[in-house]
């Protein structure tokens, strides 16, 4: 008797890049219900290198992150995360004046000002869809 075993399913997973530890438990929390992994990262640096893990790169789906960070700019994180995985889906949040237009031009790459945890669970379904539809 044959048996096929199906190759594992890859799991989606976001990670959140947030230095503010009550904001990113928060946010942590509320994006659980969308995906089954959330990873936090407090900085761009241990972002960029936790996607080397061939594991991590594999199953991420979604960044979030801020405009503002510590070491390297929102725009500068965003376009050397993209170059390594250009099929994740990036989200930065911020509601600095004109952050924005840093962004246009950057493919797979959305902007919000929102500060509303509703909009940021629509906003991360939303993404989470868009990002299973460029890996399948």
């Amino acid at each position: 008797m044959l048996r096929f075993i199906e190759p594992r399913a890859v799991m989606e997973t976001i990670l959140l890049v947030d230095d503010n530890p009550l904001r990113a438990l928060l946010r942590k929390s509320l994006l659980e219900d969308y995906a089954p992994a959330v990873m936090r990262v407090m900085d761009a640096g241990e972002a960029l290198c936790l996607v080397e893990s061939p594991e991590i790169a594999l199953s991420l789906t979604l960044v979030i992150t801020g405009h503002k960070m510590s070491g390297i700019s929102g725009p500068e994180f965003v376009a050397e995360l993209r170059s390594r995985l250009p099929h994740v889906v990036v989200l930065v949040l911020s509601t600095s004046p004109g952050a924005e237009n840093e962004y246009q031009g950057m493919q797979g790459v959305f902007y919000s000002e929102t500060k509303s945890t509703d909009d940021l669970r629509i906003l991360a379904a939303r993404l989470l869809s868009l990002g299973e539809k460029q890996t399948a």
